[in-house]
């Protein structure tokens, strides 16, 4: 099973959206477990004090090494294989490669940053692997976290009742995912395209993988042009 522990100031933030939908039934089901940690537990006078002032001078406030330290050595002991994560905008990007490998093993500890930042010395320490989720910034890592364990736990086996939809998305392929179209046949004078109710799966296919090649070489060039696609693959993808 898939245990998540996540470190936080704020552990009444989840499980949130997490307690809902696919991962709310799949955490209701025994699928995956969640737990969360009041880092300020670890904290050892009467104010229940976390961080303090950068050394050097600056804005804001550093969370401390001493006591997040204290509760990762208590979330995670020596012999737990799952990794550590710190959510940071300074981080590898998320990506979906990196969500299937993490779904793929026993589970993850998350630490939710907060203040200007974390302390190195415990990230170096504890060997914290720094993750982002995108190029802007938040008020604290829970909303990082709840997004990537969102993005990890679907992927779970018995979570989604067809598990084909998780190998056909974006970013599974190196691709976005081609266009959706369900009833009515004709909405507002626009019909859904011919090919796709012709009955011709070769031919959807087809479409479909054409609509695909299409949006990702004109929305997201960074990801065209890094896929290892031969000649006549480049060809076929329609300009902008």
């Amino acid at each position: 099973m898939f245990r998540a522990t996540v470190l936080t100031l704020y552990p009444e933030m989840f499980p949130g959206a997490l307690g809902h939908s696919l991962a709310g039934r799949a955490l209701s089901d025994g699928l995956w477990s969640l737990q969360t940690i009041q880092i300020r537990d670890f904290s050892t006078d009467r104010h229940r004090t976390v961080d303090d002032t950068p050394a050097g001078g600056g804005a804001g406030m550093v969370l401390r090494a001493d006591i997040l330290a204290r509760a990762i050595d208590h979330a995670s002991p020596a012999n737990d294989r799952r990794p550590r994560l710190l959510m940071s905008p300074r981080g590898t990007p998320l990506t979906q490669a990196r969500v299937r490998s993490l779904a793929e093993g026993p589970g993850a500890v998350v630490v939710c940053g907060r203040f200007e930042g974390v302390d190195q010395r415990v990230i170096d320490a504890r060997g914290l692997e720094e993750v982002s989720i995108g190029d802007y910034i938040l008020s604290g890592g829970e909303p990082a976290a709840l997004v990537l364990l969102d993005a990890v736990v679907r992927l779970l086996p018995g979570v989604m009742g067809n598990q084909a939809s998780g190998s056909e998305e974006s970013f599974e392929t190196g691709l976005l995912e081609h266009p959706h179209y369900t009833r009515p046949t004709q909405f507002e004078g626009s019909p859904i395209p011919e090919v796709l109710v012709s009955g011709n799966h070769a031919k959807i296919a087809a479409w479909r993988r054409q609509e695909s090649e299409r949006l990702t070489a004109t929305r997201r060039p960074d990801l065209w042009a890094a896929r290892p696609l031969d000649a006549q693959a480049k060809k076929r993808a329609p300009k902008a």
